[in-house]
């Protein structure tokens, strides 16, 4: 099959998928915890005749069972030598049920391990695993590829890359998310979907977790944002134990396909079912919406979308027009006159690097751009690393900024969003290669109108530039709402048009439905007090049409006279965020003003400065200093005693922001200086963890800063454990043994909870994954467990929780169970007998240290 003939396929009619494979096998015979390939190997007859009542039941597409026969997952059970004969035996399988009837999807998941930095895995090697399934499922006859049930956006996009790479075949996309809206790495839908759109995938949506009546606002999130077919392939509801002790659904397949109207309502065009679904859901969720009629509303998508712009982070969309408010991009992360800055890339230091992300996005920058352009440096390995720093601090979209092509080919490959390439000319060798990268990664681009000649001429000439450059990308399938055109500022002293020029190139961009950008400060270079010239050309700028420019957004008289600008034309909430704005640097220069006092630079009685309009007395003012962070684009304001040693403060920010260069010195610093380990531990490490642990529950930090932040925490206990021994009171800490279950290889939050378990100092012995119920209940006993916690994250192994438990109080083990994982709910934990259920890492730790209480 080829994308124009999936194209066609889906263009007019729902199209079907089939429903749930491993509960639907163990229905039939397969034991939980068996790998599920060998068992189908060994049982072909069962499973082709399941995949067949599908087929009857009206599925379009079959997925083969090759979901865990990627080699990682593979080798889990010793069998990665086996993976072409697995692969294609069981693609075979399908294909043999599918008969001339249906389509057969070769299935790809996540592998099971991490990336780095929250893992050992690199993302060329993680490719590299994907390539090799997708090779050998080509070989195998598969008509497309579906990349199912991801967690991880940059998991997601490894896999299609892979794709892209090796085979030209239809790549269909779900991701599954949490409660929240987010996948498990923080992703939001929309996000997810521009990406995945963005990378040329032919379909997008969300499977798993959860039942159909919870996925209608995934789904229609991702339809307001992509003109791509939505999928949609929820479970039969939330899943609880009968009384028979089996693990069933609570929505019944009548209800099943009632509800999946409401997902077609929502912009799902392509329907199937998750766990707990059988060939009679589907069957009935064809019945109740195969009448529907899709080919209007996917027109009325594709002209909604008409003149939207979309960049994207990893957990953050920017969707704007032509007519939206001024977009600033934050210049600052650029070493070139910044000595300090360069002193601290050529160490490797990436402090500088946070903070300017922190400051900008707090001073209203909406996209960052990094460039670390200089001289002594690997440009390459420094940009990237900048990437991972900057995404630690901001969740900001990103412009790639450098001279180099293949910099920006290495940055665009391994950045987890939608980026802005800065820039493309007409110069020859970045003419003919940027744009095929651009498209290959899904970039927008900066269109910089200079050719090898070098600056235009004229207006004319730099028109034609624009257009050549245009008139490319739309050849390789880009958009005009994938180009930025630089006005291409020079400075008024030396060209008295330059200003006129420009503004008459934003006015023409405007008119054909290009976005414009330009760097402001070039328009006043060699004049006195440039300020009043930068200021005087945006407010002329903006009203000709300008979409953005690159600035220094701390510059306070810049910003504010955009946000005017945009006041005075009318833009949609700009007086919303006028005021909001004023507000903020009111209530910022206030606190400033107490901090000055406080730390004794002015007389508690003289006056705030008249811009700041408002005198303090110090009998008003909490003598206190404040620590401010930066938590994407968040400010928390954290008080702290004015006594506090200073390299205490330091430490806290250190876990807060997960430097984990910095943490052990820091600890040693304050030890050296007074502190004992206990009140490092107690006052500095536990509250900056719990601080963490709030801005979780509160979504503005997410899995990777709270699994940074944890660890950066463990390297400062590390250190600090012997000096901790020694002080100890001789109270044992409290034993608890942690496990993923019997069958269940997934340990992502099974490896977080042990992680933050032991940054509270409870004694964790971690079991590992696919446990059998024996090995925990006896190391339990063994070691005088207080709590057993247990982890799963298939439908298909969490009923081996219950046979833990059972096991645990036959062999006289009352240690308290604590449960969670992604398919596991607290009336499940209930229904079984378990004393706690935590939906995340943090709630894990205070569900421990509840339970031990009631010892």
């Amino acid at each position: 099959m080829t994308k124009q003939n999936f194209n066609q396929l889906v263009k007019k009619n729902i199209i079907y998928l089939d429903g749930a494979t491993g509960s639907n096998l163990i229905k039939r015979g397969m034991p939980a915890g068996v790998n599920p390939e060998t068992w189908i190997l060994e049982n072909k007859e069962t499973f082709i005749a399941l995949q067949r009542e599908y087929v009857e039941a009206g599925t379009n597409i079959l997925y083969a069972p090759t979901f865990t026969s990627n080699r990682v997952k593979l080798e889990e059970y010793g069998l990665a030598d086996q993976i072409v004969r697995i692969n294609k035996e069981l693609v075979a399988f399908s294909k043999e049920a599918a008969g001339d009837v249906a389509y057969v999807a070769g299935n790809l998941t996540m592998t099971g391990r991490q990336l780095i930095p929250i893992g050992d895995m690199g993302f060329e090697e993680l490719i590299s695993i994907y390539k090799e399934q997708i090779i050998i499922l080509e070989e195998a006859g598969v008509d497309l590829l579906v990349v199912e049930t991801m967690m991880s956006l940059q998991e997601t996009r490894a896999a299609v890359i892979a794709a892209k790479e090796v085979s030209e075949l239809p790549v269909m996309v779900t991701l599954t998310f949490e409660s929240d809206g987010r996948t498990l790495f923080g992703t939001d839908a929309k996000t997810a979907a521009i990406v995945m759109e963005s990378l040329g995938v032919v379909a997008v949506g969300a499977n798993c977790s959860t039942g159909p009546d919870k996925m209608c606002q995934i789904i229609s999130d991702m339809a307001s944002v992509t003109e791509i077919p939505i999928i949609a392939k929820p479970n039969a509801g939330l899943p609880f134990l009968n009384e028979n002790g089996e693990t069933v659904y609570d929505m019944d397949a009548e209800t099943f396909g009632a509800e999946m109207v409401r997902i077609v309502e929502s912009g799902a065009t392509i329907l199937g079912g998750c766990c707990g679904t059988t060939p009679e859901y589907i069957s009935l969720l064809k019945k109740s919406t195969s009448h529907i009629l899709i080919e209007q509303s996917l027109t009325n998508r594709k002209k909604a979308l008409s003149g939207v712009r979309m960049l994207t982070s990893e957990r953050k969309s920017l969707l704007f027009t032509l007519d939206e408010n001024f977009i600033v991009i934050g210049e600052r992360i650029n070493p070139t006159g910044k000595k300090a800055l360069q002193a601290q890339l050529r160490a490797a230091d990436f402090e500088m690097v946070a903070n300017f992300a922190e400051e900008q996005e707090a001073s209203g920058a909406k996209i960052l751009d990094i460039n670390v352009g200089m001289s002594g440096i690997d440009e390459k390995e420094i940009m990237l690393k900048a990437l991972e720093e900057v995404a630690n601090v901001t969740s900001l979209p990103l412009a790639i900024d450098s001279s180099y092509i293949d910099v920006i080919e290495e940055a665009l490959r391994v950045y987890p969003g939608r980026a802005l390439i800065n820039s493309i000319s007409l110069e020859t060798e970045k003419f003919e290669k940027l744009i095929p990268i651009a498209k290959k990664y899904g970039a927008m681009f900066i269109l910089l109108p200079l050719s090898d000649k070098g600056l235009p001429e004229n207006i004319q000439e730099k028109i034609e530039i624009i257009h050549k450059i245009m008139e490319r990308a739309l050849s390789f399938g880009m958009k005009k709402e994938d180009i930025v055109v630089d006005g291409l500022v020079t400075t008024v002293g030396a060209n008295k048009n330059a200003a006129v020029e420009t503004l008459e190139t934003i006015r023409y961009c405007k008119s054909i439905g290009l976005a414009t950008v330009c760097g402001l400060s070039n328009i006043s270079f060699g004049l006195p007090e440039r300020s009043f010239v930068n200021t005087a050309f945006l407010t002329m700028a903006i009203a000709s049409g300008l979409t953005m420019a690159i600035a220094n957004p701390n510059q306070e008289l810049l910003v504010n006279t955009a946000l005017a600008t945009d006041l005075l034309l009318n833009k949609e909430d700009a007086d919303s965020n006028y005021i909001v704005r004023m507000n903020d640097l009111k209530e910022k220069k206030e606190l400033q003003f107490q901090k000055d006092i406080a730390e004794g630079r002015i007389n508690p009685e003289q006056r705030i400065t008249s811009s700041q309009t408002m005198s303090v007395k110090a009998k008003d003012i909490d003598l206190k200093k404040e620590q401010v962070t930066a938590t994407g684009g968040n400010v928390v304001v954290n008080s702290v005693n004015q006594t506090e040693d200073e390299t205490l403060l330091k430490l806290k920010e250190a876990v807060l922001k997960g430097q984990k260069k910095l943490v052990v010195d820091l600890t040693k610093k304050a030890m050296s200086e007074g502190s004992s380990p206990k009140m490092i531990l107690d006052e500095t490490l536990l509250p900056a963890i719990n601080e963490v642990g709030d801005l979780f529950d509160k979504g503005r930090y997410f899995l990777p800063q709270l699994i940074g932040s944890a660890e950066t925490m463990k390297l400062s206990i590390e250190y600090l454990e012997p000096f901790l021994v020694e002080e100890s009171d001789g109270k044992e800490a409290h034993t608890i043994v942690m496990a993923t279950v019997k069958g269940d290889i997934h340990d992502i939050g099974k490896n977080l909870v042990v992680l933050m378990l032991k940054n509270y100092g409870f004694q964790v012995i971690d079991l590992g994954k696919d446990v059998p119920k024996e090995v925990i209940v006896e190391t339990a006993k063994k070691n005088n467990a207080k709590i057993i916690g247990l982890s799963a994250l298939m439908t298909t192994t969490m009923l081996e929780m219950k046979q833990v438990i059972n096991y645990a109080r036959e062999q006289g083990v009352f240690a308290k169970v604590m449960i969670g994982g992604a398919v596991i709910t607290e009336d499940y934990a209930k229904e079984i007998g378990a004393d706690g259920y935590s939906k995340d890492a943090a709630e894990a730790v205070k569900l421990a240290q509840k339970l031990v209480e009631m010892e």
